[in-house]
């Protein structure tokens, strides 16, 4: 697997954002963004994970083996939300809630 560049940049345009932009939401400087746009240099594997989370879409999609752009999972970290991380610990925990949580959602969603 290959990274590719154009799939990079067409998120970025996805996006609407500009390089700078990119490259401050990546943290990394915007000389490390722009020679991985053109190419000159290809990320590893968990920099394309990070990439990948931070721009919400498939790692597939960065290495051209898939045209869907939408993530095969979510990271959820206690720290950005901890409501969130507490109900899956919970889900995690004991199986019978995912149900009940799920209908209850299915019902809000209803509405």
């Amino acid at each position: 697997m290959k990274f590719q560049p154009e799939r990079l940049i067409q998120l970025r345009n996805t996006l609407n954002i500009n390089k700078a932009e990119a490259a401050r939401r990546l943290n990394i400087s915007p000389m490390v963004y722009g020679r991985y746009e053109n190419g000159q240099r290809e990320p590893s594997y968990p920099t394309v994970g990070f990439i990948a989370q931070t721009f919400n879409c498939n790692i597939d999609f960065l290495y051209g083996t898939s045209d869907k752009t939408d993530p095969d999972y979510i990271i959820v970290s206690s720290s950005n939300d901890p409501e969130l991380y507490s109900l899956i610990k919970m889900i995690k925990q004991d199986r019978n809630v995912e149900g009940k949580i799920l209908t209850y959602a299915r019902k809000l969603l209803e509405k």
